[in-house]
């Protein structure tokens, strides 16, 4: 092979939910671009990153842009619906697609679901198998050999992407799939996603990570305002949307602190984002049942497709 080719192409990320799929995406590109939480259906969009390899031994240098995608379950309401609906269209853009499974476990249903689903995508996938750190190391070799045993793979690797184990031989095994071709993002592009949404999404992010049982899951958050206010401070606005009062009153919490307690928790992320100060105003409001609503799913920027 001549190692000058350069490669790029499209990476979707699937699977269940909860499988670790947001966490190498950000370990893949070096920086957080997806939020992470223990909870499931934290990543509600298609949320694309972007990797620059350089050649190594017998591999040529390229792009890879990967798209990671909510996980893939069976739907309850509206919203399940379009999260569904987002990671199976998202299939439609791949070059090659992860199969993510979570190796602390046996295979699941929902993994053969998974499987089953990117099969009929005909994409070259390969397997992998997530959570190697959280593994018996005398059992590694017979999860590996478990869901293979799921379907036809183009290859497969054990990794740990909280650990940032085994990824050097994932890219490897990913620019070798990819077809040549030039580079979609200038060099150093980490994600195409814009600042309105990444800072909604740290607001949700610390939402999940504060609130209890099914509150998390009915909230969406929208950023109404983002203006600069000088050269060192940026107001930021944002809007959290629940289906309840009594969800609205939890969020509150009394005197105000699990509001509280988001804001600061958030700001600073925010800060970060934006490389400046950040005075941040959270309100919280009633949209009742959102997420069965359509004309909602859009106000709120989940766009059903039919």
């Amino acid at each position: 092979m001549n190692v000058t080719q350069f490669r790029s192409g499209y990476v979707v990320i699937c699977g269940r939910p909860n499988v670790g799929k947001s966490t190498l995406l950000n370990a893949l590109v070096g920086e957080k671009v997806a939020i992470v939480t223990p909870k499931a259906q934290t990543t509600r969009n298609r949320i694309l990153g972007v990797r620059d390899v350089a050649p190594s031994g017998e591999s040529p240098a390229g792009q890879i842009v990967f798209l990671d995608t909510p996980g893939i379950l069976a739907p309850k309401h509206r919203l399940d619906e379009y999260l569904v609906q987002t990671a199976l269209t998202t299939l439609d853009d791949a070059d090659v697609v992860l199969l993510m499974v979570d190796g602390s476990e046996t295979p699941q249903e929902g993994d053969r679901r998974c499987v089953d689903l990117v099969a009929k995508s005909a994409k070259p996938t390969l397997l992998v198998i997530n959570k190697l750190d959280a593994i018996d190391h005398t059992l590694v070799e017979s999860r590996i050999s478990q869901y293979r045993e799921l379907g036809a793979f183009a290859g497969g690797v054990a990794v740990s992407a909280l650990e940032s184990l085994n990824l050097q031989p994932l890219l490897a095994k990913i620019v070798a799939l990819l077809p040549e071709g030039p580079a979609y993002y200038p060099e150093g592009t980490l994600t195409d996603l814009p600042d309105k949404f990444m800072a909604a999404e740290l607001v949700r992010e610390q939402i999940l990570k504060h609130a209890r049982e099914e509150v998390p899951h009915c909230v969406a958050v929208t950023v109404d305002e983002l203006t600069p206010r000088n050269e060192r401070l940026t107001y930021v606005s944002a809007t959290i949307h629940v289906e309840k009062d009594t969800q609205k009153g939890i969020l509150i919490g009394e005197a105000g602190r699990m509001l509280k307690a988001i804001g600061a928790n958030a700001r600073p992320e925010i800060e970060q984002l934006l490389d400046k100060k950040v005075f941040l105003d959270l309100h919280v409001k009633v949209s009742k049942n959102w997420r069965k609503d359509e004309a909602a799913l859009r106000r709120l920027g989940y766009w059903v497709m039919k």
